[in-house]
Order: structure tokens, then C-alpha cells, then sequence
């Protein structure tokens, strides 16, 4: 199945990917990153505080996609069951018993039993320990890669959209759209963005949507001139000129012949356009003009560890953790502008078996 896809991909397409994987630290950094964001999507799994699946009196339950009321474990009480309580606990486990996740900790679960004042040093029923409010650092870490990454997606996602079609019809007309576009782009990009965000979270209850609405509508800026400048090359190409001799739409020609080739230019600034999301996220929320509070935020990990110098397990956590993440991401957008880069792709490549798509051969030297 790999060798058909390979065989249905262009000459110039298998290049790219051999010089990509060519770059080994570009090449594993994708493969961890791919590795910890799978592990982030089945967080509900690894850190909960409620049971994967359960029986009770010979019947069985999955706590964690239906909510059971307590008095279906012999309680009083029609809330949800709280599965951590002693009651409850021991009513499930003399009745039947309970496959708790790695970690029994979601991350806004507190610990009231924590055997030093929170935040509590790594012990083994919390890791990497606690924070000032006694939930497990590592339940956050793991929500909070999560939550950045799919945020950053999101408005990586948007901020393509905006800043292809802006920097495309720019760049394709040229003349008088060209000059207003390039206009209203920098009068735009001049606006203060921290200041407006501080202005408008006092005034509204920030939100994660509330926040990409806020963030897209600055973070394509920055794809604008690299697509506008791919347009404007490609718009006098003899076969971009041939299709409008042809009387083909101006639509179909841009989407058809010119956006192919703005796109590889503008595929090697998306990790980077990805790394800046994550990093604005994690400073608005240190700030506190992010996310929600009790939110799994990297950033608001970041100030507590700020402001608790007593515990270093928090700062060292979410250095490490956001270090790796940047890190990561950096490698690979560094694999893909290497895979993009004409030089690189009309260069001969290196007979190496584990990195090129097709592998050179040698003719058996004669014998004597």
C-alpha cells in the first residue's frame, strides 16, 4: 500500500520527502512530536479521576462517557458520583470493582489528601507534584499540551486561509488592489495586538473561542507578503498567460495554476506560524489575559511557578515541557523549508538505504 502511494507522487514530490527524511533530527522530531500529541488525545485515558470501565453488582459501566448518579452505587445524593469518595469507593469495590487510569487526577481535580502543604513535591501518587491549588502537574501537562496544540491548529488553519486569499488577490491583480491591500495590511499590522487583548478581556470573559476569534484576526499578517510575492512571480508565467488567452475565469486560474506554486513557499512558514501560536497562547495566559482560570494552561503552569520559587518543580516542568514543544516544532519547519528549497532538491543526493526513496545502484566491479 506505502510503495502505491509512493508510485502515484511526482518525481518532485518523492524528492521533497527523501530530503526531508534525508534530515534525521527533522525526521524524529516529527515522529515524537506525532508521538505526544496521539498520547495528549487520549488524555481522558491516561489522567482521570474517574474510572475507565467498571462493574457493579454483576452490571458494567463506563464512567467516563456516561455520568451515573450516586445513588446508583447505593448513595443518596441524585449528583454525579464522585468515584474518589470513601463512601462510594468502598460500596463499588465490596460490589464489584474499578479500572482507574495511570494517573487518578484530572487536571482540575484537587487533592485533599496531599501528605505535605500544596504545592507538594513529587511523591508517587503525584510525579511530578502538585501546584498551589494540589492538582497534578503532570494531569495538566498533559491536558495543556493538548489544548495548545489544537488551538495552535486551529488558528494556524484560520490564519492559511486569510492570508492566502488576502495575499492571492493581491498578488494576482496587482495595480490599484495591490497598493489599497498593501495599505490597509500595514495599517493593520501597526495596531497594538497586546494592548487591544488587555482592553477587550476586561470588558468580555476571555474564552478559548473568544480567543481565536481575537488572535486571527492578526495572525495571517504574516503569510500575506510571502503569498502576494509568489502571486505576483507566477501571474506573468507564460502558462498563467496562456489560460487568460484562453478566457479562463481569474478564480479558476488562481486556484488551478498559480496557488500550487505560492503554496510551497507558504508551507515552509506554517511550523513557525504554528511554534508563534503556542507561544502567544502561553504568554497571554501567563499573563492572565488568556484562557480561562483553572484552564490547562501551559502558561498560568509558568506563572505559578513564577510565583511559587519555594517549589522548582513547577518551572522546571513547564520549561521542560515547553522547551521540547518548540523544539520540535522548529526541527521540523527546518526539515520542511530544507525539502522546499530548490537547491536542496536539484542537489545530488547521498546513496544512503534509510533516507532516499530510491536508492542508487552500483554495477559489480569486474573481476580479474
Amino acid at each position: 500500500m506505502l510503495w502505491r502511494f509512493r508510485s502515484g507522487l511526482s518525481p518532485i514530490t518523492r524528492r521533497r520527502i527523501a530530503v526531508f527524511r534525508g534530515n534525521r533530527r527533522a525526521r524524529w522530531s516529527l515522529w515524537l512530536f506525532a508521538l505526544l500529541f496521539a498520547i495528549s488525545l487520549g488524555a481522558e485515558f491516561i489522567a482521570n479521576d474517574k474510572p475507565i470501565v467498571m462493574q457493579y453488582q454483576d452490571r458494567w459501566y463506563a464512567p467516563m462517557l456516561v455520568d451515573y448518579p450516586e445513588t446508583e452505587f447505593g448513595g443518596f445524593l441524585p449528583t454525579t458520583a464522585d468515584y474518589r469518595d470513601d463512601f462510594v469507593h468502598d460500596e463499588i469495590a465490596s460490589n464489584g470493582w474499578m479500572l482507574w487510569p495511570p494517573i487518578p487526577f484530572s487536571y482540575d481535580t484537587l487533592d485533599r489528601n496531599l501528605s505535605h502543604p500544596a504545592p507538594s513535591p513529587p511523591t508517587g501518587r503525584h510525579w511530578l507534584g502538585t501546584d498551589d491549588q494540589g492538582r497534578d502537574v503532570l494531569a495538566r501537562v498533559i491536558y495543556g499540551f493538548r489544548l495548545s496544540v489544537v488551538f495552535a491548529l486551529v488558528l494556524t488553519a484560520g490564519s492559511l486561509v486569510l492570508g492566502v486569499v488576502v495575499g492571492g488577490i493581491q498578488g494576482y491583480f496587482g495595480g490599484k488592489v495591490d497598493l489599497i491591500g498593501q495599505r490597509f495590511t500595514e495599517i493593520w499590522s501597526g495596531l497594538p495586538v497586546l494592548f487591544l487583548l488587555i482592553i477587550l478581556a476586561s470588558l468580555v470573559e476571555p474564552n478559548l473561542w473568544w480567543l481565536l476569534g481575537i488572535m486571527l484576526l492578526f495572525s495571517w499578517l504574516g503569510l500575506v507578503d510571502i503569498v502576494r510575492a509568489e502571486f505576483l512571480r507566477a501571474r506573468n508565467l507564460e502558462y498563467v498567460r496562456a489560460a487568460r488567452a484562453l478566457g479562463l475565469p481569474s478564480h479558476l486560474i488562481m486556484w488551478r495554476h498559480v496557488l500550487p506554486n505560492a503554496m510551497v513557499a507558504t508551507l515552509t512558514f506554517i511550523p513557525f506560524l504554528f511554534t508563534g501560536a503556542i507561544t502567544t497562547l502561553t504568554a497571554l495566559d501567563f499573563l492572565g489575559f488568556g484562557l480561562p482560570p483553572g484552564s490547562p494552561s501551559l502558561g498560568e503552569l509558568v506563572a505559578q511557578g513564577k510565583n511559587n520559587l519555594q517549589a522548582p518543580w513547577l518551572g522546571i516542568t513547564a520549561f521542560i515541557t515547553l522547551s521540547l514543544m518548540l523544539s520540535l516544532l522548529v526541527f521540523i519547519g527546518e526539515g520542511l523549508r530544507d525539502a522546499f528549497d530548490p537547491r536542496h532538491i536539484l542537489a545530488p543526493m547521498q546513496p544512503d538505504t534509510e533516507t532516499s526513496m530510491a536508492p542508487l545502484t552500483k554495477e559489480p566491479a569486474d573481476e580479474r
